[in-house]
Order: C-alpha cells, then sequence, then structure tokens
C-alpha cells in the first residue's frame, strides 16, 4: 500500500476568503490552490464555516474539467493508495450512483471473475432509502464486510474479485467534504460528486471503471440532463486521469427487477446468475456486462462481449464465483445453493389496485421508504429485518384488474405495515391508457 506524500512548491498561501470569492466570482482555481484546499481541510485549518462556503460557492459556480480533475486526483493521494500492480489482470471495478432493488453488483462482481477480470469492489455510504450491497450480502451469516486493504489485495490476487467496506485510510479528504457536503446541501454538486467516487474508486487499484449513473424519481438525480452532465463529467475525467471509463445513464422512474428488500433481493441475484431473473435486470446485467469485459480487453467485439456474459450467466461459472467470494469472506455459501435458507417474513399479503387499468407511474422512492419502515433498512441501532421487503412488483406498463396485487408485502410486524402501507399505496398511479415505458438504458457515454 502507498501513500503519496507531495510537497507544496513555492506557494504564497492565499487567504481562505479570497478562494472563497473567487470561485464565487467564477474564477479557477490552479493546481496549488486545489492542493491548498484539500491540505487545509485534512488538518482542519480551514474552519468549517469557510469549507462551506466553499462548498457553496462550487456548487453555484460550478468547476472546469481541469479543476474536477486536480480535485480528484489531490482528493485520491489524500491516503492511502492501493497498489495492485502485481495483479497482472485487468482491474475494472463498476460504480452505481444508487438504485431502489439494484441488485447488478451482487451479479456482475461475479460474472466479471468468472470472465477474468479482477473487480476491486469497495461500498460507501449509500444514500438514506437505498439498501447497499453489503446490507444484502450481510443478510448471509458470517459474512465479513470489512477487510484490510492487505486482505482485500491478497482476495483479489487469489480469487478476482472482493466487495466490502470503504475502509476510512483511503480518500480521507472526501469522507471530510462529503459530511460538510450533507450538512450544506452540496450533494449534488457534479464535480463534487465526481471528485468524490472517482477519488475512492481509483484509489483502491481500479485501472478502469463501469460507472451506471441512474436518474428518476428513486435516484439523487431528479433531472435526465444533469444526469448524462455527470456521466461525462466522469468520463471525462477518468480518461484524464489515465483511467478507461464507460457510463451508462439509466432509468430509475421505477424499482429495478421484481423485489426489494435484503434477502428478497439476494435470491433475485442468485437466480440471475443461473440465468433467470426478471427481463430488465437481464437487460442491464447484460448491458454493464458487455461494458466490463469490454473494457478490460477480455471481449473485443460487441457480439463476443455478449457471448461470453451470457455464457458465464447460464454455465454455472458466475455463481460459483459468488459461492468463491462469499466463503472468502466468511459467509456461508449454502445459502447461495439453497436461497431457501434466508429468513423469511411471517406474513405476506398483497397490495390491491384500487381499480383497473394500467401502472401510469412507480415512485420507486416512496416503495423503498416503505419497505424501511417494515424494517427492511439499518435502524438506529444498525439492525436489519432481512426477510421484510416487497416482491412481484408490477411495472410501468401493466395492466392489472381492481384488486389484483401490484406487489406482495413481505412483513413480520403488524404495527409497522400500517405505516408502510400508505407508502405504498402512494407509489403507484393507474390510469385508463397504456404509458409508454421509458427506455432502461438511456444514454452511453465513453
Amino acid at each position: 500500500m502507498t501513500k503519496r506524500v507531495i510537497p507544496l512548491r513555492k506557494f504564497i498561501k492565499p487567504s481562505f476568503e479570497s478562494l472563497i470569492e473567487k470561485k464565487r466570482d467564477g474564477g479557477e482555481f490552479n493546481q496549488d490552490e486545489i492542493r491548498y484546499i484539500i491540505d487545509s481541510t485534512l488538518d482542519g485549518e480551514m474552519p468549517k464555516h469557510q469549507l462551506s462556503a466553499l462548498l457553496m460557492a462550487i456548487y453555484f459556480a460550478n468547476m472546469s474539467a481541469q479543476e474536477t480533475a486536480e480535485l480528484t486526483e489531490e482528493m485520491m493521494i489524500s491516503g492511502e493508495v492501493i497498489d495492485l500492480s502485481e495483479i497482472a489482470k485487468p482491474k475494472i471495478d463498476k460504480y452505481s450512483t444508487g438504485g431502489v432493488g439494484d441488485k447488478t453488483s451482487l451479479v456482475l462482481v461475479p460474472l466479471a471473475m468468472a470472465a477474468g477480470v479482477v473487480v476491486p469492489m469497495m461500498c460507501g455510504v449509500e444514500h438514506d432509502y437505498i439498501i447497499s450491497s453489503l446490507d444484502k450480502l450481510s443478510a448471509i451469516p458470517g459474512f465479513k464486510a470489512k477487510l484490510s486493504n492487505d486482505q482485500f489485495a491478497a482476495q483479489l490476487a487469489k480469487i478476482n474479485g472482493a466487495i466490502c467496506a470503504q475502509n476510512e485510510d483511503l480518500a480521507p479528504a472526501d469522507a471530510k467534504l462529503y459530511a460538510l457536503r450533507k450538512e450544506t446541501g452540496t450533494i449534488p454538486s457534479l464535480p463534487l460528486i465526481t471528485g468524490s467516487v472517482l477519488s475512492k474508486k481509483l484509489a483502491e487499484g481500479a485501472e478502469g471503471l463501469v460507472i451506471d449513473v441512474k436518474w428518476g424519481n428513486g435516484s439523487f438525480i431528479k433531472d435526465l440532463e444533469q444526469a448524462k452532465q455527470l456521466a461525462r463529467s466522469m468520463t471525462r475525467v477518468g480518461r484524464s486521469m489515465k483511467r478507461r471509463c464507460v457510463a451508462l445513464v439509466t432509468d430509475m422512474n421505477q424499482p429495478l427487477g421484481d423485489s426489494v428488500g435484503t434477502a428478497l433481493e439476494l435470491k433475485e441475484a442468485i437466480a440471475l446468475l443461473k440465468g433467470e431473473g426478471p427481463e430488465d435486470m437481464k437487460e442491464l446485467v447484460l448491458k454493464l456486462g458487455m461494458e466490463i469485459v469490454r473494457l478490460a480487453g477480455v471481449a473485443g467485439s460487441t457480439l463476443s462481449a455478449k457471448q461470453t456474459v451470457q455464457r458465464h450467466l447460464t454455465d454455472g461459472t458466475a455463481l460459483e464465483k459468488l459461492k468463491e467470494l462469499v466463503k472468502m469472506q466468511g459467509g456461508d455459501p449454502a445459502y447461495i445453493d439453497h436461497p431457501e435458507k434466508f429468513p423469511q417474513a411471517k406474513h405476506v399479503r398483497k397490495l390491491p389496485a384500487p381499480k383497473r387499468g394500467y401502472v401510469h407511474t412507480i415512485s420507486a422512492a416512496m416503495i423503498s421508504q416503505g419497505v424501511h419502515l417494515l424494517g427492511g433498512g439499518r435502524d438506529a441501532h444498525g439492525k436489519i429485518d432481512y426477510a421484510v421487503g416487497v416482491s412481484e412488483i408490477k411495472k410501468v406498463g401493466t395492466q392489472v384488474k381492481q384488486g389484483e396485487p401490484l406487489m406482495m408485502i413481505h412483513y413480520n410486524d403488524e404495527s409497522k405495515l400500517e405505516h408502510a402501507l400508505n407508502f405504498f399505496k402512494d407509489a403507484y398511479r393507474l390510469a385508463p391508457k397504456r404509458p409508454t415505458p421509458p427506455p432502461l438504458v438511456v444514454e452511453r457515454v465513453a
């Protein structure tokens, strides 16, 4: 593991006030100023109120591509940088901005591992209503989310992949800035998102990155054009840092797949690794998987990439890699072979359609919040009810009769159900005419 320490060149330190004013008035920071900002953030020299003002100035005045690249670089080298150079295989990670029902990482990591790609995946803090990949994997008894950097590198060398928690010694400057961004309402800043994501992913040792930028009511990015701009920002900065980078802009105006909840989503991921599962998840896994194997150089043409992904999804090799990863991280692989071992809710009831019609819109965020109210997200004590959630979700464009289930609700506590039901009911809008379902993949940026 290495930490790059770069001494400041002869540089007259500006006042923090002048830096805030410069960005407020649309000025562009040079590399020394960005380095000084990051150093002052790390050592606490810049007062919190001035750092907050600086973040707000960046939010409104933006940053150029060059500034964003330099910010990313300085944040990346603010802590440890994992050296994976002794691993000869291509090292490609996948990142998603977060989506309701999105279990693609649980499928794509073992799929890429089976294809000979090393996937160094560390997971950071998700948005409040998103159930993280690590929360889902924690439903497997014994699974360890925490690995040291040395354990992480050793596991990658041995089995090609890992899914673990982000270590605090990677990009510590980002952790400080992110905490303040949450307090100051500057989370949506495109250059700050770009710097945050790429600094951590590149500190993990990734040579390339496939990014899934989600937009819609189930994402913190509500505007399609903003999602496209973020995809362009991340790929542009990735390339400037000499990393291979591809982004897909994908729809998050309804949940992905048929289920939301920890154990329910794990079961769906296992089905996908057997070539089964819902069609929208199959489509997204195929398209993201093709990008990973092409970026890694494992497959050259589009046809070859498609065949590679489909082969590993149907011949059992990707499923075996998931079992291998789970076992390496202390989990019981028998749960992958026998998904019926996962906890099941005491009660299952349908959410009846209030009238006849077509599913016109679904609020993915409301469904996720309802699942959290059932106990499907971490509570104040860090506990999760792995059995609860929703399944058999009727998707946009589906015709339903009055009383027909819009979804099945899995719950253990009657007192929690009543509050959650309000969210589930309000999540659906029915209409007499069939809507045109939005495309799952809106744009590819490379």
